[in-house]
């Protein structure tokens, strides 16, 4: 799709000249309200041809090729779509290396590459996935989306397999400090600051589940269940809610 989307600027250039920044901004901010991530994506490279700088273009695309790229099929269609995400970030990052968006935005692109990557590599992001999501709090502590980062940290970190742990032993001396407590303490954070963030329910009732608290699981999975959505992925973040109530009821 990353693609599709070059091409399409590519052959159409009038495109990128027809409006003005502010008008493309609306624009991509409303076709991304209206779940048309594709398009929203779009407008804002547009924005980008225009200012290669604009800060808050670039963090939007790559936060937009992370979403776009983990719905796709395998490993090796995802691969491209976070490899862009990470590309955006670091562009981002040398504009503003201050900017707790960017920060954020790189954390998440970085955890995205993670899962197309073999374990050594895998270990070795983990590090860099929590230094940018706590640089992102420190510059912002309202970045709901990097409190949830961390909570998603800790809560793989703490599940590693015998394969990973051993390597992380080998490369930092140590396993990294994560645990489940520490996840859902940053889901809950992150739940504090933005109660409308239908996919760390998700997450957080992932956790509870896992230190056999099911009766906080069932909780908010059934909050999540209730609430509109406001995400593309939300529908799929559902689908999996249900399933989760039927499996471990």
């Amino acid at each position: 799709m990353l693609r599709v989307l070059t091409l399409l600027i590519a052959v159409f250039p009038c495109l990128l000249f027809s409006q003005d920044t502010g008008q493309l901004l609306k624009e991509a901010q409303q076709q991304e309200a209206l779940f048309r991530e594709n398009e929203a994506f779009l407008k804002y490279a547009e924005i980008l041809k225009k200012e290669p700088a604009n800060l808050h273009a670039l963090w939007k695309c790559s936060e937009l090729s992370c979403r776009i790229g983990a719905r796709q099929p395998d490993k090796e269609k995802m691969s491209p779509y976070f490899l862009a995400a990470k590309n955006y970030a670091a562009a981002a990052l040398r504009v503003n290396p201050n900017s707790s968006d960017a920060n954020y935005v790189m954390a998440l692109a970085l955890g995205r590459v993670s899962l197309v990557a073999g374990t050594r590599e895998r270990v070795i992001l983990a590090k860099d996935v929590r230094y940018y999501a706590e640089n992102a709090i420190r510059l912002d502590p309202d970045n709901f989306r990097a409190y949830h980062i961390l909570g998603r940290w800790n809560y793989e970190v703490s599940n590693l397999s015998l394969a990973e742990k051993s390597f992380a032993r080998i490369f930092y001396g140590r396993l990294p400090s994560a645990s489940l407590d520490k996840a859902i303490y940053y889901f809950e954070k992150s739940r504090s600051l933005n109660p409308g963030f239908i996919l760390n329910y998700l997450e957080l009732a992932k956790s509870y589940h896992r230190m056999d608290e099911d009766n906080k699981a069932f909780a908010n999975l059934r909050i999540l269940l209730g609430m509109p959505n406001t995400m593309y992925d939300d529908t799929r973040v559902k689908v999996i809610a249900r399933q989760l109530l039927t499996e471990w009821q």
